[in-house]
């Protein structure tokens, strides 16, 4: 690309292009020839103008137009996208995209059938070029030329870019790709009129479970080779699909895909042994050497995961990991307002010293600094094996180090050891003659010296921005986490998260949201007035209601549905269901959008669809069903033909179909009968349920609301167990093990409502 303001490209390569649903990439130009002179077999109406730059386009089999009023024309009459591409005569990457792209005859087809192309020469106007120029710079990152830009027909610009290669081309998504994508936004109309019926929840499970099983990697688990993402939203998807078919071969699979990739990525070095918490994603195929920034998101949607793990499998080593992640989050990621910050980077000043920050130069370590640091022979070990002969190698310690060279590009790790667990602890054992629990004890003691030589390096970048769509996602992490554990300082740091979302972004007075808060100067919360969108909405909702779930304190319930009215106010689409993205009133927005893709965060829509579900049967607002209904049917196209892209939302319209379970605990909430039922309910992995508790007061906000509570009470005095579904409820349970068999099997006697 023949660039303005340069600037370095990130870690994977590529650069984020604005404005559509799923993620589209601009890669970075890296090699091409000159000009081509292919023989003139078409000529179009650029042929008749003088700039040598049109000129050069004059044969292409696009139908061009220049920069002018009969191209707006078109565009407005057929209601098509302008495809605007700018250039300049002498630009080496504009000729090379003409001969790859532009003389391409199927492309060329598909230019001129789906859009209006204008071709213009930036040094004929610079005034056109400089406007879009200011776009693609402000939503890239960077810039230069040729730069391709689409526009809708009043001229606003919705995506933008610099050079794509013809097709996709490694993980680069060509312009084929991207030209279909916008295709696909414009020709398929996320919306379904009142009363249409969602597509069929078992179809679309299997055909999303046989769409991930096809791009599973079986070696080490995750979806497809390098680089590989944690992408939890598909595992979360797995387990649920593993409830609901657990007697098929298929329901096996999908759980052993799951707790394979789980486990394949808690010994992986993109998990860090150390200081705790997961790097972004793995460069290669064995969850080895990551790309080391850690996001507030991963860490909040991998604790879940993890801890639904625990609760599958009963496995220690998963709700290790899940209490691991909550542990480096509350030391290295809260403010001491309650909010989480937003990420840690990459990149850091090696300990030695230098102005160059370097890739992963806070995580890694040499042979030599381990050897210096656990010198101490091992009473009893083979061959008077120290302290640090055990630990190289359980973690895979090389003396040359062991990030191999093509895996680091720039030499950033060259003899530096990423850890990553290379043998089982009975292994490690075996091969030094000493015990599984001394082994343990010597590897705990070595991270915890290691913890401490962290704290002397330069710590790299900390983003303390605090976003309400992320601290959603993480409140729901301590409020799982913390349930399932029955862990009380995990669950009081999760109500001192709800406890800062309400009073650092909640506008009271203009009933809104914020989308963000900041540290000052003086370490005090400051609040730009930017308002939250979906996510925000959709998140915070989602965390309270599951910290109402952990803690059963009922302002946590009030609060989620004043904020799913409010959701409704700003970004419902009241005619075609589902929300936009961004407040449908807000004419600074160029296009309204529905996110349709479960990427590293799940959607605003697919959560959305999960949230109402829930709160219609905590309200009794069927309303709320019936939303929670047209949206998953609004989403029929995509949920059909490729529900691997909506994971998250797959889950609801599954939740939707079997039904969810009322479990509704008559007792005191502090009380130890109450605990000894909750703690049997929250060791237990139940997708499809809503758990509430009722103390007998009629005035209560759920009774309220659902006046069946009144007619539910404790059998003789304790605490006691209704479940309840499709209207009918099981006869009370007092007995922990029996509740546990009921929610299990559904094994009891039931009565009417």
């Amino acid at each position: 690309v023949c660039m303005v303001a340069p600037r370095p490209p990130s870690a994977n390569g590529y650069i984020k292009l604005s404005a559509l649903g799923s993620s589209v990439f601009m890669s970075m130009a890296s090699g091409g020839e000159g000009p081509s002179s292919s023989p003139q077999r078409h000529t179009n109406r650029l042929a008749k103008e003088r700039s040598p730059y049109l000129l050069q386009h004059a044969h292409n089999p696009v139908d061009w137009y220049p920069w002018g009023q009969e191209a707006f024309d078109k565009a407005k009459n057929e209601d098509k996208p302008i495809f605007l591409s700018v250039g300049y005569s002498t630009c080496h990457w504009c000729h090379v995209m003409e001969r790859e792209s532009f003389e391409d005859e199927e492309i060329g087809k598909i230019l001129s059938d789906n859009f209006v192309c204008i071709k213009l020469d930036r040094e004929e106007r610079p005034d056109v070029d400089k406007v879009y120029m200011t776009f693609v710079q402000a939503t890239s990152g960077g810039g230069g030329w040729p730069m391709s830009v689409w526009l809708t027909p009043e001229l606003r610009p919705f995506i933008g870019g610099t050079y794509f290669p013809p097709r996709d081309h490694a993980r680069r998504p060509g312009l084929k790709t991207v030209l279909t994508r916008i295709m696909e936004q414009k020709g398929t109309a996320v919306a379904a009129n009142p009363g249409e019926s969602p597509p069929l929840a078992p179809d679309v499970a299997n055909r999303c479970f046989q769409q991930l099983a096809h791009s599973y990697e079986e070696e080490y688990g995750g979806f497809r080779d390098a680089p590989k993402f944690p992408t939890p939203v598909n595992l979360m998807f797995l387990m649920s699909y593993w409830s609901v078919n657990r007697s098929t071969s298929e329901g096996v699979e999908a759980l052993q895909m799951a707790l394979h990739t789980l486990r394949m990525m808690a010994l992986g070095g993109i998990h860090d042994h150390v200081a705790q918490g997961f790097h972004r994603y793995s460069t290669d195929s064995s969850w080895h050497v990551p790309h080391f920034e850690k996001m507030l998101y991963d860490q909040a949607q991998l604790a879940v995961a993890y801890i639904t793990a625990s609760q599958v499998s009963g496995e220690q080593l998963f709700a290790d990991v899940a209490k691991d992640i909550l542990l480096y989050v509350t030391r290295d990621l809260s403010d001491k307002s309650g909010g989480f910050y937003s990420a840690e980077d990459a990149d850091s000043v090696p300990a030695s010293g230098g102005p160059e920050k370097r890739e992963g130069a806070f995580c890694v370590w040499t042979a030599t600094e381990v050897r210096e640091l656990l010198p101490d022979v091992v009473e009893g070990a083979t061959g008077s094996a120290t302290q640090a002969d055990i630990f190289m190698h359980h973690y895979g310690v090389k003396v040359q180090g062991n990030v191999a060279p093509e895996q680091d590009p720039h030499g950033e790790l060259q003899g530096q050891n990423v850890l990553i667990v290379r043998y089982s602890v009975e292994l490690t054992a075996a091969h030094f003659g000493i015990s599984v629990e001394k082994v343990n004890e010597l590897l705990a003691s070595a991270r915890g010296k290691m913890a401490e030589v962290r704290k002397s390096r330069p710590r790299p970048h900390l983003d303390t921005k605090m976003l309400g769509s992320w601290n959603g996602l993480m409140l729901s992490a301590y409020a799982r986490v913390g349930a399932v554990l029955g862990d009380k300082a995990l669950l009081e740091r999760a109500a001192q998260a709800g406890n800062f979302l309400k009073e650092h972004l909640w506008d009271a007075e203009q009933q809104t949201i914020l989308r963000s808060c900041y540290r000052g100067d003086e370490m005090e919360v400051q609040s730009p007035p930017i308002s939250g969108f979906l996510d925000d909405y959709a998140f915070i909702i989602c965390g309270l209601l599951d910290l109402y779930e952990a803690t059963l304190q009922t302002e946590w319930l009030q609060w989620a549905e004043e904020l799913q009215l409010r959701q409704d106010e700003l970004f419902l689409d009241d005619q075609g269901g589902g929300y936009f993205s961004s407040d449908p009133s807000d004419n600074t927005v160029l296009l309204q959008l529905k996110e349709d893709q479960d990427g590293a965060e799940p959607s605003g829509n697919s959560v959305s669809a999960s949230n109402l579900l829930r709160l219609s049967h905590y309200t009794g607002r069927q309303e709320w069903l019936q939303r929670s209904q047209q949206l998953l049917a609004a989403f029929t196209d995509r949920l059909t033909r490729v529900p691997i892209a909506l994971p998250e939302m797959v889950r609801t319209l599954m939740a939707q179909h079997y039904t969810l379970k009322q479990i509704v605990i008559c007792g005191q909430r502090d009380a130890p009968d109450t605990a000894s039922l909750l703690a049997t309910i929250n060791s237990l992995f139940l997708p499809h349920k809503v758990l509430m508790l009722t103390d007998g007061d009629a005035d209560s906000f759920l009774c309220q609301r659902l006046p069946v509570l009144s007619s539910m009470s404790q059998q003789d005095g304790v605490a006691t167990a209704y479940v309840c579904q499709d209207f009918t409820c099981s006869l009370p349970v007092t007995d922990p093990q029996e509740l546990r068999r009921l929610l299990l099997d559904g094994t009891t006697e039931t009565q009417a409502e």
